[in-house]
């Protein structure tokens, strides 16, 4: 396992909590384990889209890494973000690292300098 990653502000998916990080070193390619996380019949077997908010990804970076919005499937139906890495390693395997955070959005500041557009009179 590894230390916490700390979320990036300019993500969507915000967080007040440390993620969790699990890694794991692989035999396969990294075009075998990409292939794995990315086709959903093949998701399917490990990460059904029934757990998903939706089962395409939010963003993905081809070979790299790819990033999946989960959700609870009780109330209060928390929502939480699965990122996947995949680079290669010095075997000619992969390291495969799942990093999950909760999603918790955060309120806006009433006076957040944010404009507010009007229509004229």
């Amino acid at each position: 396992m590894s230390d916490a990653v700390k979320p990036d502000p300019s993500d969507e998916c915000l967080t007040r909590e440390e993620a969790l990080v699990l890694e794991f070193e692989f035999d396969a390619p990294p075009a075998k384990v990409w292939r794995a996380v990315t086709i959903p019949e093949l998701r399917e077997r490990w990460l059904p889209g029934c757990d998903l908010a939706g089962t395409e990804p939010e963003t993905s970076i081809p070979g790299e890494e790819v990033r999946y919005r989960m959700r609870e499937s009780e109330p209060p139906f928390r929502e939480s973000e699965v990122i996947f890495k995949i680079e290669p390693n010095v075997s000619g395997g992969t390291r495969f690292r799942i990093i999950q955070q909760a999603c918790v959005t955060l309120p806006q500041p009433a006076n957040s300098n944010c404009c507010v557009m009007r229509a004229a009179a």
